[in-house]
């Protein structure tokens, strides 16, 4: 791909934005991109480690195995995001045990976990950027113990709604529309509840007109009366 290409995407990566071009077009240089197709894999745990991954568009899943082999979705990653950045701070020894998946057709730009460190050493704006970004991302997973801890399942889910829809939704007449939806299958694993109970609450959301959804889709009807009940 061109580097003007590379250059034009990697501008609109979120950690990325703002930076001189200079540095953007010393990222790019080392750097490769690629599309997948829905359910690609982009890494299998043995090759975790190797590489940091920046998702120009589409979603990717980051699910965790079992050693039965039984799956748990960790996050969904959206356009704009950097993902794989726990390689940063691994130990060789370290078992890795996460895939990355693509939800839908993804356009992705690799960069080597050495090269990027070595751009961090030389880049301190960048390295607090990381820094702040990886203390987001714990505090997330903070918030979705929290969430197993003291909230039921209707909260769960409805808690899982709306940051989903706040994170890749866009907003229109007071309602966020969500062009991309989960199956209830993930969204079971996100929320650690049964796909019986996520169909269930969300067929009462859509009775009682707060959301409406597809397999395809999602809109939060009445996200204020929906944050009430969360």
């Amino acid at each position: 791909m061109p580097e003007e290409t590379k250059l034009w995407y990697l501008k609109n990566i979120n950690i990325l934005e703002g930076l001189p071009d200079r540095d953007l077009k010393a990222i790019a240089a080392r750097t490769t991109m690629s599309r997948l197709r829905k359910s690609g894999v982009i890494y299998f745990p043995e090759a975790q480690s190797k590489n940091i991954y920046f998702l120009k568009s589409g979603h990717v899943k980051i699910v965790r195995l079992s050693p039965e082999g039984r799956e748990a979705i960790l996050d969904i990653i959206g356009p704009g995001e950097i993902f794989g950045e726990l390689a940063l701070v691994d130990e060789p020894e370290e078992q890795y045990v996460e895939i990355a998946e693509a939800l839908d057709e993804v356009l992705i730009c690799a960069m080597s976990k050495n090269d990027f460190l070595e751009f961090l050493k030389k880049n301190p704006e960048l390295n607090l950027r990381m820094i702040k970004l990886i203390g987001m991302k714990l505090r997330r997973v903070e918030s979705k113990v929290e969430d197993l801890i003291f909230k039921n399942v209707r909260e769960r889910i409805i808690t899982f709604l709306l940051r989903f829809a706040e994170a890749f939704g866009k907003i229109k007449d007071r309602q966020i529309s969500v062009p991309k939806f989960l199956s209830q299958d993930e969204i079971a694993h996100l929320t650690a509840t049964s796909r019986q109970s996520v169909a269930t609450i969300l067929n009462e959301l859509r009775k009682e007109g707060l959301i409406d959804f597809t397999t395809k889709s999602l809109t939060i009807l009445k996200p204020e009366r929906l944050r009430i009940q969360n």
